[in-house]
């Protein structure tokens, strides 16, 4: 039963880190005035059409946007982690089914693969 215990507590400890991680990667789409869903939203970044660099704009538009891409992905794979957490499927290697080692998900609690499998696909 002990061991229950700990897996429980384990899984609402990767819950807690992850729904963080969650959080902040909303808000900081949300500061670069990107909603998750990809719009710019109207409190976001303003860019003013009339301004004489449009180069330096479209420039910091698309770097925007790359960053945007990149928040989003990230917050991909932690709602990917959360669901496995909800179906008990949290810290399987997709791959080969092994239990992923916990010193691996402290590091990357997206870890979808044990480091086995991982090296193998690098």
């Amino acid at each position: 039963m002990q061991s229950d215990t700990s897996t429980e507590e384990l899984s609402s400890n990767y819950r807690s880190q992850l729904e963080e991680e969650k959080g902040q990667l909303l808000g900081k789409l949300d500061e670069i005035g990107f909603s998750t869903t990809g719009s710019v939203s109207s409190n976001g970044l303003d860019y003013d059409h009339n301004f004489a660099d449009s180069s330096q704009v479209t420039a910091e538009r698309g770097e925007a946007e790359a960053l945007a891409t990149q928040l989003r992905e990230t917050l991909d794979e932690v709602e990917r982690a959360l669901e496995k957490l909800t179906l008990g499927t949290y810290g399987t290697c997709e791959i080969c089914s092994a239990t992923i080692n916990p010193a691996r998900l402290d590091a990357i609690p997206t870890a979808r693969t044990c480091i086995a499998c991982a090296s193998k696909n690098h």
